[in-house]
Formats: structure tokens, C-alpha cells, sequence
């Protein structure tokens, strides 16, 4: 079993940045891939990035690359997603996600969600 919390949302105007962490718990945290998604109001989660258990590789959805990092101190069982640039778009909840495939797909495990909000 793998908990997952999340932390770091907030309220960003136009162009800022924020740094949103996801927390990982259970002895096999460190060996799965992370990734972030988000969901929007109305819309259908979305897969925003994703990365190795051992940081080697990541990918990352076209709408953010470029503007979105993600990455990982195993030591600290702990994913970041660095954001910057924030457009109004970008406002969701945004989800960690933890599974033991690599990619685009969401894994097994879910934490509660980060609300971002960026206003125009």
C-alpha cells in the first residue's frame, strides 16, 4: 500500500509560479512511478507528468510541457510538480498519482487532491 498527500496549492495571479509536493508513505513507495494529473470543473481528470521510480525519465502532456517540471527526492519519499507561468487554465484540483508502470496511465494509488487557482 502506498498514501499519497499532497501539498502546495493555492491562489497564484496570472504568470506566477508554485511548487506543489506529493508525499509518498508505505516501505515500497520509492520504487514506483509518480506522476500528476489534474481535473478542471466539468472536465475529465488529466494526465499532466510522470516520472521513473529512480528519476532517470520523465513525459509530460503537450499543454504543459516546457511550462511544468516534475521531479523526485526518493530519500524524502517526496514528487514535486514546479509550475510556472500559471495561466487561468491551469486552475484544477491536481492529483498525485503513484503506480509501477511508467507512462501517461494513471497508477493505483491516489492522494486527495490540491486545489490551484490562478486568477486572470
Amino acid at each position: 500500500q502506498v498514501q499519497l498527500v499532497e501539498s502546495g496549492g493555492g491562489l497564484v495571479q496570472a504568470g506566477g509560479s508554485l511548487r506543489l509536493s506529493c508525499a509518498a508513505s508505505g516501505r515500497t513507495a520509492s520504487v514506483y512511478a509518480m506522476g500528476w494529473f489534474r481535473q478542471a470543473p466539468g472536465k475529465e481528470r488529466e494526465f499532466i507528468a510522470t516520472i521513473s521510480w529512480n528519476g532517470g525519465s520523465t513525459y509530460y502532456a503537450d499543454s504543459v510541457k516546457g511550462q511544468f517540471t516534475i521531479s523526485r527526492d526518493n530519500a524524502k519519499k517526496t514528487v514535486y510538480l514546479q509550475m510556472n507561468n500559471l495561466k487561468p487554465e491551469d486552475t484544477a484540483v491536481y492529483y498525485c498519482n503513484a503506480g509501477k508502470v511508467f507512462g501517461p496511465r494513471p497508477g493505483d494509488y491516489w492522494g486527495q487532491g490540491t486545489q490551484v487557482t490562478v486568477s486572470s
